[in-house]
């Protein structure tokens, strides 16, 4: 079943640039002065916030409830005194409210705060374990983790895969946390197990990292049920569809979830989070960031508090050599480009890229030459070109049935085209339209179903 060094059709082999921080240890950012707690900081429904101005709030205290199951509750990230509640931006370029809190230095833990052990804990209490911890998919996805563990009746999971690929250049988060606490990714890998009543697992790292594979595997070797597989070097690798038939040869269908194909993908960030949320008590208050680029004075592997500035995790990095061209939240490829360094770290952050005018350099688009690179690269095997030129008219219909929704944007034909064509921006909005004429006509036939029952 498990194979060496496997890979998908299609793909990309960017520079890796990862040479800038792929040997500095892990450092802790200085916790700042002042933390702002996004309430929403996950894929799905907003959080509620628990405090209010002027009130008292510990390390690891609930501030945030989930106003439905698709959520995940929000944590202080210090123990100090709410300043305000008020909406703030984010990375991703949407807004939301936010908690906003002086710190006091102390660090003082929350009452509630509880730990255990994996052997001694039930499967439902692990998961609910993980739940109150607010953990999210740390690979940037930021999918609750908690509705991932919890698979509709009649769905069967045989497989747990840890992904542990990092394939976005410049990156190097969790090929630290590899190097440096591969106990924990165990730890958390057996807790999922353990949730999911799977008995098999195995984690994929791609082979560029080598000394990973190798560490991985000394903390794996009494673990009979827990593989590490090599992986051939190429982007986007670590994309869940892509990783998974690397690893088994299975193919999620169009428009499916590993799910369906009894497979259960989390990142190895995710595992580390469960691990000490399980063996601490403490929720996930932190973020481990890759601070990189040419523009930086100091690049570094950083755990940083949730609501720190990224202006404040610079400053860490010793700040820049150069005014920064471009700053990303994120890697290269899939990442946003920040307008402002006030923004906070949240669990989504992977990386802050400060690009030199150099580094941020790009030619402007021009003619299509119908070259197909776009086609060959593919790893879902569409048509990127065709849905582009279908979304630029406005077209939303035909990129639907161009199957436009099974774009997993990982950005590789806009990178691989000759022409600089905004390939995935143009299909980004495609997808955006779609979903949002689905949610219309769903509105629209249940107001029908309504009219007609009266």
């Amino acid at each position: 079943m498990f194979s060496k060094l496997q890979s998908f059709a299609g793909g990309i082999y960017p520079p890796h640039r990862k040479h800038l921080t792929e040997n500095r240890k892990i450092e802790i950012c200085k916790a700042p002065d002042v933390v702002t707690i996004p309430l929403q900081q996950h894929i799905g429904a907003p959080c509620e916030a628990l405090v209010k101005k002027g009130d008292q709030v510990k390390l690891g205290q609930k501030i945030g409830q989930p106003l439905g199951f698709v959520s995940a509750p929000v944590h202080s990230s210090v123990s100090g005194v709410v300043q305000s509640i008020e909406m703030v931006d984010l990375p991703n370029g949407s807004r939301c409210s936010a908690i906003v809190i002086q710190n006091d230095g102390k660090d003082t833990p929350d009452e509630s705060l509880r730990h255990g052990n994996v052997e001694d804990l039930s499967g439902e209490e692990l998961k609910n374990i993980v739940m109150e911890a607010g953990i999210v998919g740390m690979g940037g996805a930021c999918f609750p983790t908690h509705v991932k563990l919890s698979p509709p009746e009649g769905k069967k999971i045989d497989l747990i895969i840890l992904n542990g690929a990092e394939c976005e250049p410049y990156l190097t988060s969790d090929h630290r946390l590899m190097l440096e606490y591969p106990d924990d990714i165990i730890y958390g890998m057996k807790t999922i197990m353990k949730i999911l009543g799977v008995s098999q697992g195995c984690i994929g790292i791609e082979d560029n990292k080598p000394d990973a594979i190798e560490t991985m595997k000394a903390a794996a070797k009494n673990e009979k049920n827990i593989k590490v597989i090599g992986l051939r070097t190429k982007y986007p690798q670590g994309a869940e569809k892509q990783l998974i038939y690397a690893i088994t040869g299975r193919q999620v269908p169009s428009g499916g979830l590993p799910i369906d194909i009894g497979v259960e993908v989390n990142n190895v960030g995710t595992a580390v989070a469960i691990a000490r949320a399980v063996r601490t008590g403490l929720p996930l208050y932190q973020k481990m960031v890759t601070v990189s680029g040419e523009a930086v004075k100091e690049p570094k592997n950083l755990l940083v508090r949730l609501g720190t500035s990224f202006r404040e995790v610079i400053d860490c990095c010793g700040g820049w050599t150069e005014e920064p061209a471009k700053v990303i939240c994120g890697g290269p490829i899939m990442g946003t480009a920040q307008h402002t360094l006030d923004i906070p770290v949240t669990k989504g952050t992977s990386g802050i890229l400060l690009f030199s005018e150099k580094e941020a350099a790009q030619s402007d688009p021009s003619n299509c030459i119908r070259c197909a690179r776009c086609i060959s690269v593919c790893p879902i095997h569409l048509l990127p070109l065709n849905i582009s030129a279908q979304s630029l008219r406005g077209n939303y219909d035909e990129t639907e049935k161009l199957h436009a929704l099974d774009c997993i944007e990982c950005g590789s034909c806009s990178f691989i085209c000759p022409a600089s064509r905004p390939l995935l921006q143009s299909i980004l909005v495609a997808k955006k339209e779609i979903i949002a004429s689905r949610k219309q006509k769903a509105q629209a036939n249940k107001q029908a179903e309504n009219s007609d029952n009266r």
